[in-house]
């Protein structure tokens, strides 16, 4: 009996280890997949024409002759995260080749719908410097670890940065595009009704292009900061305008916040809800409504898909004062804020459409 209790305590502090050292090293994930972005060999397979063998793959790598021997091994973990297939070579068993798998192709410059700025973006020093800094943001005043780490909030520092901008702007787009295709082709019946929308908090304005061109009678408007909008050229039933959306939006038929309220506290949430339904023009029997793409935490059962929800919680934390929310959550913002009823549609993978209604 004392043999099975020992055996069952080594194997728990074993597994214990183990897990420890999995959630220590969980960033070898990011680093690795970033490195393959910025070797770019997504698009040196993709562009090979078909699976591609280990040494064509090295003759093709912009890398150090030196380093060859590491490539397998990179291509090894990317291969265990879901990113590559690995099989043997018809023409030579002794050798292994390589095609996409989705996530892949999802990663390829040319892909209209590309990860890859959002993810470069997300994995910018700029970003992830802040992480080192959460304990002692907790024992401070300030609204964020962002703030600890660089004295500024993220928008005052994108508002001053342009390297920073540019690439947080390219990275939303790089979003928006995946979202806006998903939403215009299996949504349509939203946007039904409405002759005008504003799309707040829209950058430079990716999201409602695709929107303007998929219903050339609705009249879109994107509405953000100044310097984001200034220098940019709309279409026949698209414009752009500059100013602050805690003050006041331009009237619509309908609102869109796209991945806006999760940076943002309860309490700024509320006010931006206000200005929102104070902008809406048209009743909801008369498609009057605010439309919100964001995530609504514990709409997925998978456990992989509830931590990234969680990451993404963290995320918002570190990088800006707000968070991820739950259907209650969503629903008490609602209520302060003066609208009568909503509809939640997950339909967006992580995410959820969201129909707010006056």
């Amino acid at each position: 009996m004392a043999l099975v209790n020992v055996e069952a305590r080594a194997s728990e502090l074993l597994e214990a280890q183990a897990h420890i050292w999995n959630q220590t090293f969980n960033f070898i994930n990011s680093a690795t997949l970033k490195c393959a972005i910025q070797l770019g060999i997504p698009d040196i397979i993709h562009n090979h024409g078909q699976p591609m063998t280990l040494s064509k793959l090295l003759a093709a790598l912009p890398i150090n002759p030196t380093k060859a021997s590491c490539i397998y091994r990179l291509m090894r973990i990317l291969v265990h995260s879901g990113f590559f297939v690995q099989q043997k070579a018809h023409e030579n068993e002794q050798e292994v080749e390589y095609s996409l798998t989705p996530a892949s192709r999802l990663l390829l410059k040319d892909n209209p719908l590309s990860a890859s700025p959002f993810l470069l973006a997300m994995l910018d020093p700029i970003l992830v410097t802040p992480w080192h800094f959460v304990s002692t943001w907790f024992q401070n005043d300030d609204p964020t670890p962002f703030h600890t780490a660089t004295g500024k909030t993220l928008w005052d520092q994108a508002g001053h940065e342009p390297i920073l901008n540019d690439f947080f702007n390219e990275g939303m787009a790089s979003d928006a595009r995946l979202v806006a295709n998903v939403l215009t082709t299996e949504c349509k019946e939203v946007f039904e009704g409405l002759n005008t929308l504003v799309d707040v908090g829209g950058g430079t304005g990716t999201m409602a292009k695709v929107i303007a061109e998929a219903f050339p009678q609705l009249k879109c408007t994107v509405f953000d900061l100044p310097h984001v909008v200034s220098n940019l050229q709309g279409s026949n039933n698209l414009n752009f305008l500059g100013g602050d959306m805690f003050e006041a939006i331009p009237h619509a038929d309908a609102i869109l916040l796209k991945w806006i309220l999760h940076d943002w506290s309860d309490e700024d949430s509320v006010k931006l809800l206000k200005r929102c339904k104070e902008a809406i023009i048209s009743s909801k029997d008369k498609g009057g409504k605010l439309i919100i793409i964001d995530m609504m935490i514990e709409n997925k059962k998978d456990d992989k898909s509830i931590e990234t929800q969680l990451f993404f919680d963290m995320l918002v934390m570190i990088l800006l004062p707000g968070r991820e929310r739950t259907e209650e959550e969503w629903k008490k913002l609602f209520l302060d804020a003066g609208f009568s009823d909503y509809k939640i549609t997950p339909i967006l993978g992580l995410r959820s459409l969201i129909e707010v209604y006056p």
